[in-house]
């Protein structure tokens, strides 16, 4: 077979992989929707059940992130990586790291399940002595997933290093499924909030088993179903003990900017959310003092929380895709000192994105109303104050999105010391808002809150681009500039359009159609959404928005319905090795919802074999194929600047040998030497 066929197979390969994972994630998120919308039937969106529900499952994600997950994409990602290229194909030492993996997660989970009361304490402020102690109840409930992330996480990586990408993004689907089981049984031996109010006065512990429970469950089904094919990979998997020449403390301390950014980031978070709960804690007492005019307009955690979600959808199908795309050609461009290709190829970016994402953050703000009640639970009320919360947020999603592009160059560059300056700065502006958000009148914090993370959003995009003219001159601002200008003529007729679709239907009207009840409200969606759409690829077109194609093209070809492009010619064989990179979506989100994302924790698709100059001294032959990470004793290929020197990505340098040759494993291969 010739090289060029053998290429486009390759690629081929990677199109149908790339095209089951958006798969898997796409439905993923619209059950997480699903879930979403009917937990709000369950209990109301504007309820202090549902508030202390979230506050308490937001918890398990958050704690992870904030104390593992950092040290699981940036540290073992690597090792297992490179342990599957051994003769075992990593079975001896994945069973050590595993074995070890587990001993701390099972000890964290442990600590801080029993430490619930505590954990409840630093992250709310105000709750009564009932509310905190239904908290702490559904702590106790949630907590556990701690342990079971990790090791979904742990799992993930042993696929994703053996080229099974599939399964991960799958499985979280089971733990939608099962949640919306527990919460459709709730709603029918129960009743909908709105019908039936579900209180702190008559709250039991079925209603707890059903709600908290059952998301644990979820949790526990998602991890379990990944057992399968891990043990179809044959590995011979087993606790093994002994960890003495793993190499986890040299990976610590390369991936030491990582941890820190990940701590910075969810620290930041934590504050906020313990501020957001101070209004549905102020709702109860109202409740309690007879005056429920007073306390339905105020907005809890629950409304910030879905709205969070509503908001980061154009991102998440979008930015990220198209950051994995371009990733690789910045990558290429900073490794050969090309600061021309990757300035181009950030302005590609931005240009490329933003037509999705300008669409996406005016389409939300239109459509706030319908969307707030459709997700309201049924209290139009409810609603009001969801859409409120969403027009604010929905403005910052373009900012959002540039400021995750811009980040990718700084990975890129195998710079993971500035990301952290950038959360730094971030964490101040959002603690120091955060503390004075708190004196603000309660009716005003969630809002206030919005208005917080739309200006970070804002601020990060404007600190980054401080850093990155430092790394390359210029970002090709007029080109930019003059795109976002184009594309925001179009939107604005789209958000017209959209509005006058929406006047028809009596979106304007508290008793206009669409918030007359939920269906409603969906039909609008449904009804104004494609009219805003077509409008506004119409005018794309008319204001010679070029940048539609640059978008479509990548984004068919990850659902599988472009063809690989073909080779017209042998591609210039590199003399430096291939970038390494823990994760294509390496790095931090502004992170706005303590919704469990799976995404992150799933290692970046084999890149096609390259033929590598290396020494041959080096042990490795010139025509040996490479795969996702290089060799760990590789040198890098980081090009230091002005004010920073050559800083390796985290994970990148951990040497330990030949790949199945560490003295401290004994294996057969080390007994017949």
């Amino acid at each position: 077979m010739s090289e060029a066929k053998t290429t486009q197979s390759v690629q081929s390969g990677e199109a149908r992989s790339s095209a089951i994972m958006a798969a898997g994630t796409l439905v993923s998120r619209f059950l997480g929707f699903a879930k979403t919308w009917m937990l709000g039937a369950a209990l109301g969106l504007g309820s202090t059940i549902n508030d202390t529900f979230i506050n308490a499952n937001n918890l398990p994600n958050l704690i992870f992130l904030l104390v593992a997950g950092g040290v699981f994409n940036a540290v073992l990602v690597p090792q297992i990586i490179k342990a599957s290229k051994a003769p075992d194909r990593g079975a001896d030492y994945i069973s050590r790291l595993l074995t070890l993996a587990v001993l701390v997660l099972l000890a964290l989970t442990a600590l801080v399940t029993l430490a619930a009361p505590l954990v409840i304490d630093l992250t709310t402020q105000g709750y009564s002595e009932q509310q905190k102690a239904l908290a702490v109840t559904f702590a106790f409930w949630c907590l556990p997933q701690i342990f079971f992330y990790g090791l979904y996480a742990l799992l993930t990586q042993v696929l994703n290093a053996h080229g099974a990408f599939g399964p991960a993004m799958w499985a979280p689907i089971l733990n939608n499924l099962v949640a919306i089981a527990g919460l459709g049984m709730f709603i029918w031996i129960l009743g909908e909030n709105v019908y039936n109010p579900h209180t702190l006065d008559n709250w039991g512990p079925t209603q707890t088993l059903l709600i908290a429970g059952f998301s644990t469950f979820g949790v526990v089904a998602q991890t379990a179903i990944l057992l399968i094919p891990v043990f179809r990979l044959r590995l011979g998997l087993r606790p093994r003990f002994g960890w003495r020449g793993v190499g986890l403390g040299q990976a610590a301390k390369l991936s030491v900017w990582t941890l820190a950014t990940a701590a910075v980031g969810q620290l930041a978070f934590l504050y906020v959310m313990r501020i957001a709960t101070i209004p549905g804690a102020e709702r109860l007492r109202l409740d309690n003092a007879g005056d429920k005019a007073a306390a339905a307009v105020l907005p809890g955690n629950a409304v910030l929380e879905v709205a969070s979600q509503l908001y980061l959808l154009p991102h998440s199908i979008i930015a990220l895709s198209l950051a994995t795309v371009l990733f690789n050609r910045m990558t290429r461009a900073s490794q050969d000192g090309n600061k021309a290709e990757l300035r181009d190829a950030l302005s590609h970016g931005l240009r490329t994105m933003a037509v999705a994402t300008v669409f996406g953050a005016l389409a939300l703000f239109a459509l706030a109303g319908p969307l707030g009640m459709f997700f309201s639970g049924g209290e139009p009320q409810d609603g009001v104050m969801l859409a409120q919360t969403l027009t604010i947020l929905a403005l910052s999603t373009p900012f959002l999105s540039a400021n995750f592009m811009m980040s990718r160059v700084f990975y890129a560059n195998e710079d993971a010391r500035t990301p952290l300056y950038v959360q730094l700065w971030l964490a101040v502006i959002y603690v120091v808002g955060a503390f004075f958000i708190q004196f603000l009148p309660v009716g005003q914090i969630i809002y206030a809150i919005a208005i917080l993370y739309t200006l970070g959003n804002i601020l990060s995009v404007v600190i980054s681009v401080v850093f990155l003219r430092r790394l390359l001159g210029h970002l090709d601002g007029p080109r930019i500039a003059n795109s976002y200008i184009r594309m925001g003529y179009a939107g604005l007729g789209s958000a017209v359009a959209g509005a006058g679709a929406l006047w028809l239907l009596g979106s304007y009207r508290a008793d206009g159609f669409a918030w007359s009840s939920r269906p409603a409200a969906l039909v609008t969606v449904v009804v104004v959404g494609p009219v805003m759409l077509l409008a506004y690829l119409v005018l794309l077109r008319v204001f010679h928005v070029t940048e539609l194609r640059d978008l479509l093209r990548p984004l068919m070809g990850r659902l599988g319905r472009g063809a690989p492009a073909p080779v017209t010619g042998a591609a210039p064989e590199p003399t430096t090795p291939a970038r390494a990179t823990v994760s294509d979506d390496t790095g931090l989100i502004p992170r706005i919802s303590g919704e469990f994302d799976a995404a992150s924790f799933r290692a970046g698709p084999a890149l096609a074999p390259q033929r590598v100059a290396e020494p041959a001294a080096a042990g490795n032959s010139p025509d040996a194929p490479k795969n996702y990470l290089p060799e760990e004793d590789t040198p890098g290929t980081a090009r230091g600047g002005r004010f920073r020197p050559q800083v390796p990505l985290p994970g990148r340098r951990t040497y330990q040998g030949d790949a199945g040759q560490n003295p401290y494993f004994p294996t057969k291969r080390n007994h017949r030497k």
